[in-house]
């Protein structure tokens, strides 16, 4: 568990997530799903149930390339950043980094934060060589941060997101150490 002072002053508690978070997870997942369109999901799209969630977060925290941090704010949670990694011989070296912030604590440091997290918990995992992430083409503010911490654009996957009548191209990011 780590502490974290975020711009305007809150006081944010960094830590891995247990099975007892995942009805609070799903909350979470289906109010930031109607704030944003850079998700996969919208609002109320999340659609696991506590207990399938709950066995979900046993097997992340069982697996040593697997991760998923919760930022909160007393109980409640404002962001959630996971490297999730196959357990495959051949991929395991490889994990894909998801992380959402709810609306009203974007532009306070906790995206960096949280990501710089996951990083520096990847390298020394003795596993994890490569993080790659995908984010929509459009989500220059998100793209930014990624290039700030060292990720590099290795491709795009062309008008593979349909959202209110517009199709969207992902942008394929990658980190190796």
């Amino acid at each position: 568990m780590k502490d974290f002072l975020m711009k305007d002053g809150n006081k944010v508690l960094i830590r891995e997530a247990v099975p007892a978070d995942a009805q609070n997870i799903i909350d979470f997942y289906n109010v930031v799903g109607g704030e944003t369109d850079f998700l996969s999901f919208g609002g109320n799209e999340f659609t696991r149930n506590a207990g399938e969630y709950e066995t979900y977060i046993e097997n992340v925290a069982a697996e040593e390339n697997s991760i998923m941090l919760l930022a909160t704010i007393g109980d409640a949670i404002i962001s959630i950043a996971t490297i999730n990694s196959s357990q495959k011989a051949r991929t395991k070296h490889d994990g894909m980094l998801e992380i959402v912030i709810s609306q009203t604590h974007t532009g306070m440091g906790l995206g960096e934060r949280m990501m710089t997290e996951l990083i520096e918990w990847a390298k020394h995992n003795r596993i994890t060589r490569r993080i790659s992430l995908v984010t929509r083409e459009d989500n220059h503010r998100a793209i930014a941060l990624y290039k700030k911490l060292g990720f590099e654009v290795e491709g795009l996957i062309r008008n593979d997101t349909y959202f209110n009548g517009v199709y969207y191209s992902t942008v394929v990011m990658g980190l190796l150490f």
